[in-house]
C-alpha cells in the first residue's frame, strides 16, 4: 500500500473543521488522493479505453446541447391550450 505524505499545519485560533477544509481542498487540488483510489484496484486497459470513451461522449453531448438553439416555441399547443380552456 502507498503512502500519501500530504499534510497540514493547524494554526494557532484554527478549529477542526476549518482544518479539515484545508486538507481537503489541498489533497483535491494535488490529485494524490485520486491517484491513490485508482491504484487500490486494477482495471484492465479495456476498461480505462470505454471509460475515456464514455466520458468523452458525455462531455461532447454537453457542450452540443450548450451550443445548441434553444428549442422552437410551439405556438400551436398554446393555442389548442386556450381553446380548450373556454
Amino acid at each position: 500500500m502507498r503512502m500519501i505524505r500530504t499534510g497540514v499545519y493547524a494554526k494557532p485560533d484554527e478549529n477542526i473543521n476549518q482544518l479539515l477544509r484545508r486538507f481537503k481542498k489541498i489533497t483535491g487540488e494535488s490529485g494524490k488522493l485520486e491517484d491513490f483510489k485508482d491504484g487500490l484496484f486494477y482495471t484492465k486497459p479495456t476498461t480505462k479505453r470505454k471509460q475515456a470513451a464514455g466520458a468523452a461522449k458525455s462531455r461532447n453531448r454537453k457542450r452540443v446541447e450548450k451550443d445548441s438553439l434553444p428549442p422552437k416555441k410551439r405556438w400551436h399547443l398554446l393555442h389548442i391550450v386556450v381553446y380548450f380552456n373556454f
